[in-house]
């Protein structure tokens, strides 16, 4: 049987579908109340000047990392922890809190968002390079709806070193919107191990490339 392998369109296109997609989806969603895949009204960041004092030493170092293939990866103005609410593998609830201890890139995605589906090999092979117990590639999908749809893709496409993270609500899209974190999909949080935001973007990237690796490990130092 031939290998399915996602659509390889050149970086110009990717964006400009990506920013279609932010349209598309920004519309389509309700942002005056958060509500997590289990229920849980999801509440607003919180700045945590203790927590977070190591994320502004970080942001400092990372910064001038944020380049080439990782341009688009805004450094944070203001560290904090976002609080997130979505189901974990073998479908557990789950927070952010339950990430701590480990640097995480959390990605949001959907099976029908054309640049999220085309970036999901690279960050496969992120985390299947640099995955780990102090780093984690951590993919939300938002599909509505069960996990068939994921579940399928991620099969078909070889995605085999990311766990299923879920949130069908939407909750944490909503949230992160309202952070001005994501307008469209795919949106990406770069979080450190005390799960203080260090830096974000909108849109595809190469994770595989030499420049994420070089984020990644400069992210993780203590």
């Amino acid at each position: 049987m031939t290998e399915k392998k996602p659509l390889r369109l050149p970086s110009a296109k990717l964006v400009a579908i990506a920013a279609v997609a932010g349209i598309v989806c920004g519309a389509g969603v309700m942002v005056f109340r958060h509500i997590g895949s289990e229920g849980q009204v999801q509440g607003a960041a919180v700045v945590d000047a203790g927590l977070c004092e190591g994320a502004a030493k970080r942001i400092t170092a990372i910064e001038p990392l944020l380049k080439g293939h990782i341009a688009a990866m805004s450094a944070s103005d203001r560290p904090r922890v976002i609080p997130l609410s979505f189901k974990g593998p073998e479908d557990a609830a789950m927070t952010q809190a339950d990430l701590k201890g480990k640097t995480v890139l959390l990605n949001l995605w959907a099976t029908w968002c054309v640049p999220c589906r085309e970036e999901m090999p690279a960050l496969n092979a992120l985390e299947k390079d640099n995955g780990g117990d102090d780093f984690e590639v951590v993919t939300i999908n938002i599909d509505t709806g069960g996990d068939e749809k994921p579940k399928s893709f991620m099969s078909e496409y070889g995605i085999d070193s990311l766990k299923l993270y879920r949130d069908s609500s939407m909750g944490v899209f909503n949230v992160l919107k309202k952070e001005g974190l994501a307008f469209g999909l795919p949106a990406t949080l770069l979080i450190d191990d005390n799960g203080c935001l260090l830096a974000s973007m909108n849109g595809p990237a190469a994770w595989d490339s030499e420049d994420a690796k070089a984020l990644v490990t400069a992210a993780k130092a203590k």
